[in-house]
């Protein structure tokens, strides 16, 4: 017997035993215990030996509910199309098969019944946990999510009236902020915020981060500066379109930088000044938020906040497990990081 383990333990030894004694979390013991393949193989075979080592029998009903489980988990994204969430996806499909679970998908076009209706689909068909991308569920669908009987995990939500899931979070606000410090920095005193009425919970905070940095470094906040686009107005219309229908009345305004609420939204900023010859960043700055793919292929490349997408993804899987093992919950909130590119420069004389 190893040096600093328990020789004995009255009664039987739990999980939080060994993860005490291992020095790691429950979760990990738990996971190691069930051959998980995100925990490395030589901690799984650590974790092993000192179960064995310290008399720890599963707990049969816990050993009778593993069974039961489908090896499915549900994933509801807003859209199929969205490179945002695709690359959310591709976290979580690559976390769910290393844990040995199959994923469905289905999307719910930004429309909370729809949403709603997958998730029961998805209840119906035995998943073992349901993860939800930029919910738009509210309480007011209480009733029906406390029939949903396996965890249920979110993702950046959107409405502002949360169930009270779950969450694995971008600090949204904190990013915007350094979108828009970084303008400051450049000399920049005539800043634009270009957002979308139709992600309130985002959109609000991403407009605060924008004017908590106006007031940090005592710039003036012309109204007409900081223009969100309604829910109403936006329709049907593809993001690129809204940045590119609204930019003209910013530069109209006399702005020379605009943060967009996402790098779609600044594409069409950037395909708008374009037509108007206002040229990219020599007489407006752009700086948009996602660092989508395309963000680096632009001309000019699209200076821009980054979401982690993929550990997103993985990270609600993480938290699916936890919920699925017994452990506690836990809600993530993941940093930003702002990527310099060529869309940004010190304003001209």
């Amino acid at each position: 017997m190893s040096q600093g383990r328990p020789h004995h333990l009255e009664g039987r030894s739990s999980i939080k035993d060994i993860a005490q004694a291992a020095g790691v979390s429950h979760s990990t013991v738990s996971r190691a215990l069930h051959d998980s393949a995100l925990i490395s193989h030589a901690t799984r075979e650590r974790v092993k030996a000192m179960a064995a080592e310290m008399g720890y029998i599963p707990n049969a009903v816990a050993r009778s509910l593993q069974a039961q489980r489908s090896g499915t988990v549900g994933l509801v994204l807003t859209s199929l199309t969205d490179p945002f969430f695709a690359d959310v996806m591709a976290g979580v499909d690559e976390s769910a098969g290393k844990a040995g679970l199959s994923m469905f998908v289905a999307a719910s076009h930004n429309e909370p019944e729809r949403e709603m209706e997958i998730i029961e689909t998805f209840h119906r068909r035995r998943v073992d946990g349901i993860i939800v991308a930029a919910s738009r569920l509210t309480s007011r669908y209480h009733d029906r999510l406390a029939r949903i009987r396996v965890p249920i995990v979110l993702v950046n939500q959107h409405a502002e009236d949360s169930p009270g899931f779950h969450a694995v979070a971008f600090d949204e606000k904190a990013g915007a902020h350094l979108a828009v410090r970084h303008l400051v920095t450049l000399g920049h005193r005539r800043i634009g915020y270009l957002g979308l009425g139709n992600r309130q919970r985002s959109n609000a905070l991403r407009l605060e981060g924008y004017q908590d940095a106006l007031a940090e470094a005592a710039l003036s906040l012309d109204p007409a500066w900081a223009r969100v686009i309604a829910e109403t107005e936006i329709g049907t219309q593809d993001d690129t379109d809204v940045g590119e229908r609204a930019m003209p009345a910013l530069l109209e305004g006399g702005v020379t930088a605009v943060f967009c609420y996402n790098d779609r939204v600044a594409v069409g900023a950037l395909l708008a000044c374009r037509g108007l010859g206002a040229e990219v960043p020599r007489q407006v700055s752009l700086v948009g938020f996602d660092d989508l793919e395309l963000a680096r292929w632009l001309s000019p490349p699209l200076t821009t906040v980054q979401q982690p997408r993929l550990a997103m993804g993985s990270a609600a899987v993480g938290v699916m497990l936890d919920l699925l093992e017994g452990q506690e919950g836990r809600d993530v909130l993941l940093s930003p990081v702002l990527v310099r590119r060529a869309s940004t420069a010190p304003p001209s004389a």
